[in-house]
């Protein structure tokens, strides 16, 4: 098992819960190809640095995970057939640099998520 992130760009056009599903469905083909997901990092609508179809800002979302190597071709294959994704990139991290890197990153993306969901409870 490899350490692998995935930034994925999802249309601005779709309402919240469209573009929560949809993340869900990246997600899902993840884990259904034998991933593990470590993090996530929602990073919210952005202004993208050039129009992709016509579309000037679009949803950010990272996703850290774990998965086998033969398992990427079939998860990439599965975005580009996804028509609610502007663009992704996937990044592979190998060397014990990138690894510790990784490891650091997702306890940063865990902690955001975690002062996130305890922000949301005060308000409540």
């Amino acid at each position: 098992m490899r350490n692998y992130e995935n930034l994925v760009v999802v249309k601005p056009t779709l309402t919240a819960e469209e573009i929560q599903a949809s993340i869900n469905a990246i997600e899902e083909v993840i884990t259904s190809n034998g991933g593990e997901i470590a993090a996530r990092d929602a990073m919210g609508m952005r202004k993208l640095a050039y129009p992709i179809e016509r579309n000037e800002r679009g949803y950010y979302h990272v996703i850290y995970y774990t998965a086998t190597p033969s398992a990427i071709s079939e998860i990439e294959r599965r975005f580009r057939i996804n028509e609610d994704l502007l663009r992704f990139v996937t990044i592979k991290y190998d060397t014990n640099r990138e690894v510790t890197a990784w490891n650091e990153l997702v306890e940063k993306a865990n902690k955001s998520t975690k002062t996130e969901e305890s922000t949301e409870a005060a308000a409540e």
